[in-house]
């Protein structure tokens, strides 16, 4: 029997949708995977079962939703074999790009079909790192978030990333699209973050918070709709949750297609928040050598610039992941 999460909704929150509710909650979990699972009978409001993914939850609701698979939480991964594309491997680290959809390791609700699970497929010798749930990963992506990510294959080299990240000298660049329209250039958003002072369940900029630092830079100008939308690369300086999707909305240019931060638009097809790690660099922890890799937006994403009309000066492609010469 898998243990049942319970929630109640604060008091001052606004309405929301019960499945956008879960899924930030549980956040190993992707909105399609909660959608499933509460259409399957695993959620109750107050008591009553709820198998409809919009219905809305309301300030005062008590929410229990069965996290199906978590019973065993303790039990190392398994081994499966699952598609997303390898940029580097050698003795001691992997650089992957990947797809959206796909939680980085296990958590409530979900027992397979993350990354780690298809990283023990490939690479079986990292069942011997530590910890167990979680083997050679040094930093996370969101499950909705596509893009390059950095795997440890051995302790030392796990130990050295983590200490590199730590001390910001790894770039992590970030490639986003944001409603509102913002003049070329760029900036630095600086605001502490922290867990949202009444709804308990999201991150925020909020006093006393965690410093948290997010560069960026301007790509391109879109149209949908009335509606400017702004092509961003940014840079993060610290690895806060959520961190780029809570800066972006805190200034009023939330992330298309974010359901927790973001908006979504009328005229635009997209199941995530368009945001996607393009560029990843970084000293080799054993050999010293600079890596770097540059990844370029997925076809979901590449769908939606092809939706909306043109930008105004420069093209897309030609920008992300490739604007070293600014000062970052």
């Amino acid at each position: 029997m898998s243990p049942t999460l319970k929630f109640e909704i604060d008091g001052d929150a606004p309405p929301i949708r019960l499945d956008l509710f879960i899924r930030h909650v549980v956040t190993d979990l992707s909105r399609t995977e909660v959608q499933r699972l509460i259409r399957s009978g695993a959620a109750t409001v107050n008591g009553q079962t709820i198998i409809t993914p919009s219905a809305k939850v309301h300030s005062g609701d008590r929410v229990e939703f069965d996290a199906l698979g978590s019973a065993d939480a303790d039990a190392p991964p398994i081994p499966q074999n699952l598609d997303f594309r390898v940029f580097h491997e050698d003795d001691h680290v992997i650089v992957i790009d990947k797809p959206a959809g796909m939680a980085v390791h296990a958590g409530a609700g979900r027992r397979d079909g993350t990354l780690v699970n298809g990283l023990l497929a490939r690479y079986p010798e990292i069942s011997e790192l530590e910890p167990v749930e979680r083997p050679g990963i040094v930093h996370r992506l969101d499950a909705d978030t596509s893009g390059l990510m950095v795997v440890a294959r051995t302790p030392e080299a796990a130990s050295a990333l983590s200490a590199a990240i730590k001390a910001r000298e790894v770039d992590r660049r970030y490639v986003a699209l944001v409603v509102g329209k913002l003049i070329n250039g760029g900036g630095v958003i600086d605001r502490p973050i922290g867990r949202h002072p009444t709804i308990r369940t999201r991150q925020s900029v909020v006093e006393g918070g965690k410093p948290a630092r997010t560069r960026f830079i301007w790509l391109a100008q879109y149209w949908s709709g009335g509606k400017a939308l702004t092509l961003l690369q940014l840079k993060l300086e610290t690895g806060r949750t959520h961190q780029i999707r809570v800066h972006l909305q805190s200034v009023g240019y939330p992330i298309v297609g974010d359901p927790i931060y973001g908006v979504a638009l009328p005229k635009i097809s997209l199941r995530r928040q368009f945001l996607h790690a393009c560029r990843l660099a970084f000293n080799h922890p054993v050999t010293g050598e600079t890596l770097a890799f540059d990844s370029q937006i997925h076809d979901d994403l590449a769908r939606v610039l092809a939706q909306v009309q043109p930008p105004s000066t420069m093209p897309w492609g030609s920008a992300v992941g490739q604007r070293d010469g600014l000062n970052w």
